[in-house]
């Protein structure tokens, strides 16, 4: 089995993904990063995540649907949530769909790491 070695960045917003990959990188992390749900599920290979950075609102899809998806597909990989739409709603759903973290945007570079750290260390 590969060891777990990249954070996976999926965000349709270049600007986020960008200053996302940059931070991650300063804290000595690789990134694995996507623009779109499609192009993470088409990427595959889950196993070398260490975890999932996942936009709640990516276009068409729902970040929230994604990963009930890999999760119906056996992927087990920490997901961290960010999104820029907090609702009662959003929140809910993503604490019931198994998230690691939830954070909203703008979010500090801290909480971040932390909840990167954290996922590294599950």
């Amino acid at each position: 089995m590969p060891l777990r070695e990249s954070v996976f960045v999926v965000d349709d917003d270049p600007s986020m993904r960008a200053s996302m990959d940059r931070l991650l990188r300063r804290h000595g992390f690789d990134t694995t990063l996507f623009d779109t749900a499609g192009a993470l599920l088409d990427h595959g290979k889950f196993c070398t995540a260490i975890c999932i950075i996942l936009d709640i609102n990516l276009g068409a899809k729902s970040g929230i649907d994604v990963r009930r998806r890999l999760a119906e597909n056996g992927v087990i990989v920490p997901v961290i949530y960010v999104t820029g739409n907090d609702c009662p709603a959003n929140r809910t759903a993503a604490i019931a769909s198994g998230c690691f973290a939830y954070l909203t945007k703008p979010f500090s570079a801290a909480s971040l790491i932390e909840s990167v750290m954290r996922a590294a260390a599950a």
